[in-house]
């Protein structure tokens, strides 16, 4: 794959790197992180042809927005392609006038936060009209930016009439007024963005964990409707968070039924956020001696194969060091030979009906 190829964005004209940072672990998931941490992983991104930045508020609760922020504002705006998203609002939980009910608990389990580090605040959905202005506002003073370029409706999983009924139309309005260039949603399911395909005119989907060697439950429906619809994909969790970038999948334990302490959740031994059962660590494991037989890694193979579909316009990698940056960029750039394809189709690892590379 080439690093400074761009493909459009369903029917704007806008162009997205097929490359691009996803800035959760630089809010400090599982552990803190400091901003210095972050300006070296976004300098070492951009200075290696990155130019694809996705930023939530809800990462770090702020503080991905700010580091990453810092980080860029240095570089030339008209280079880089900066998203964010909206839906929900960080706010003072001691307020009186913060609405109950309405907070996202983002924990791992008896309490423990999600992300470490972070301020006071804590996430509450809003998908209102005024509480995505209120948003961006919050989100571009986090950054210190000028713009965005395209905007998610953020995880309206309980919410799905509010996203359209007021977030979506909000959007709208700024596109209209030429403030934003594209609309999108990024969720952990598909189900909800192909009713959403055929409620609204959306731009792009970013689809999480649910389009990549270990789950293909998208392909028969969303892409297809995507597809149809004009609506570009930008592929995050093409590790499934951490399971497919782990060096011996074959090594893990078999942590599905027994508590995990919180450092080893930085170890890449994670599937789709919670410890990997054993059937998909032998799976993965699996794929990487096919992977190793054609002189592949299995990163290499999960990072490309999202972007063989048509529908795909972009993927994300979500360093939390430089060395992770290098490390994506060379598994993004290794040739991958058309017969790993193949085979991992004949063994039953893919659908015959993915678009790959034939030999």
């Amino acid at each position: 794959m080439d690093i400074s190829e761009t493909r459009q964005i369903g029917r704007t004209n806008l162009r997205l790197p097929t490359l691009g940072l996803g800035a959760n672990p630089l809010g400090g998931l599982y552990e803190p992180i400091s901003q210095q941490e972050v300006v070296e992983t976004i300098d070492c991104a951009f200075e290696s042809g990155v130019r694809f930045f996705d930023l939530a508020p809800v990462y770090g609760y702020g503080n991905a927005e700010r580091n990453v922020g810092h980080a860029l504002q240095s570089r030339p705006r008209d280079e880089i392609f900066v998203s964010t998203k909206i839906g929900r609002l960080l706010l003072d939980p001691t307020d009186p006038a913060t609405p109950a009910g309405r907070e996202d608990v983002m924990v791992l389990w008896e309490g423990e936060q999600l992300y470490k580090g972070t301020d006071s605040v804590r996430p509450y959905f809003d998908f209102s009209h005024d509480g995505v202005r209120r948003s961006i506002e919050d989100s571009l003073k986090r950054t210190g930016l000028d713009r965005f370029d395209t905007l998610h409706i953020h995880d309206p999983d309980l919410y799905p009439d509010e996203a359209i009924d007021g977030a979506f139309r909000a959007l709208s309005d700024l596109k209209d007024e030429g403030v934003i260039g594209a609309i999108g949603c990024g969720m952990n399911q598909w189900e909800m963005l192909a009713d959403f395909a055929s409620r609204a005119p959306f731009d792009c989907f970013l689809l999480a964990g649910r389009y990549s060697l270990l789950d293909q439950s998208a392909l028969p429906e969303l892409l297809p409707i995507c597809l149809k619809n004009d609506i570009s994909l930008i592929i995050g969790g093409v590790y499934n968070s951490g399971i497919l970038s782990h060096p011996d999948p074959a090594s893990i334990s078999d942590v599905s039924s027994e508590a995990v302490a919180i450092g080893s959740w930085t170890e890449n031994v994670t599937f789709n956020y919670v410890p990997a059962p054993r059937d998909i660590i032998d799976r993965a494991a699996a794929m990487k001696r096919i992977c190793e037989s054609h002189g592949t890694s299995l990163k290499a193979a999960a990072i490309q194969f999202p972007l063989h579909h048509p529908a795909v316009a972009s993927v994300l990698m979500g360093p939390r060091t430089a060395a992770h940056v290098t490390d994506n960029i060379e598994a993004f750039t290794q040739e991958v030979p058309p017969a790993l394809w193949d085979d991992l189709k004949a063994q039953g690892f893919l659908p015959s009906e993915a678009p790959t590379p034939t030999s």
